[in-house]
């Protein structure tokens, strides 16, 4: 079964601002690549952290040398008009299959409904660029835009980003409805209370394959972060969930986020 980690993080010269990442200056591909060797994993997208102003060159670079291992979800300026030109050559770049963008910072909350974005949708779809978001209005902005620009792919990621209670479940589910919308199922154990296997959000899980079906929903780690090892993250999905089995599984485990980007490994 191919397995292929929806979301890591590579970065040199410099410490992640976020804590809960490790606090190492440098993580690199053969860093990556030997932890991936050892627990099972055969690809992964990597996300350009903000931390690293260099790490879209430093993803390309390991996409360059490793074009089976890894492929990238770049990202730019949203609010800077020269980034406006890159889109429509972003794909020339090396392994840059779509955008990412964790609008995080409080200056960044309310870009998703204050107009900001709005010129990258369109372009975005005419790109053929998939775009994955986190951030605060993020389920309740996604709606009209994936409504107004059927065309273009989107990708939430991290569950949404539930807190202890998972409040936010009905308006992830409802974002289901629409078909150019796919969630990202990475950091499941980070949002656990419980020990491996991390049984109290099986249930949600379950919901959620459920609600956007196999062939849009994507397994992956954020490994960075994780309390456990990555060969648990990967046997919480293949051996702990008896539903999730057969062709669901492979889809989920690597297959789905491949067909959805675009990457023909």
């Amino acid at each position: 079964m191919l397995i292929v980690d929806s979301q890591i993080h590579i970065w040199s010269n410099n410490k992640p601002g976020n804590p809960n990442h490790r606090q190492v200056s440098d993580l690199t591909a053969d860093d990556v690549i030997r932890e991936m060797d050892a627990a099972g994993v055969d690809a992964a997208l990597i996300h350009p952290p903000g931390w690293d102003p260099d790490s879209n060159a430093l993803a390309a670079k390991a996409a360059r040398l490793h074009p089976q291992r890894f492929a990238v979800l770049g990202h730019f300026p949203l609010d800077k008009a020269e980034s406006r030109a890159l889109v429509d050559g972003w794909k020339s770049r090396s392994g840059m299959l779509g955008l990412r963008f964790a609008l995080n910072q409080p200056h960044q909350k309310t870009w998703l409904t204050d107009g900001t974005m709005d010129w990258l949708w369109p372009a975005a779809e005419r790109a053929g660029l998939p775009v994955a978001l986190i951030g605060d209005n993020l389920l309740q902005a996604i709606g009209p835009i994936a409504e107004r620009h059927p065309g273009l792919k989107l990708i939430i990621d991290h569950f949404g980003r539930p807190d202890a209670a998972w409040s936010h479940l009905p308006h992830l589910l409802a974002a289901a409805r629409y078909p150019n919308v796919a969630l990202k199922a990475t950091g499941a154990p980070s949002y656990s209370a419980e020990p491996y296997p991390f049984r109290d959000i099986h249930g949600y899980i379950r919901q959620l394959l459920d609600a956007y079906g196999p062939q849009r929903m994507f397994w992956g780690t954020d490994i960075t972060r994780m309390p456990c090892s990555w060969r648990q993250c990967i046997t919480l999905f293949t051996e702990e969930l008896p539903w999730l089995k057969g062709r669901d599984l492979e889809l989920v485990m690597g297959r789905a986020v491949c067909d959805w980007i675009g990457w023909q490994r």
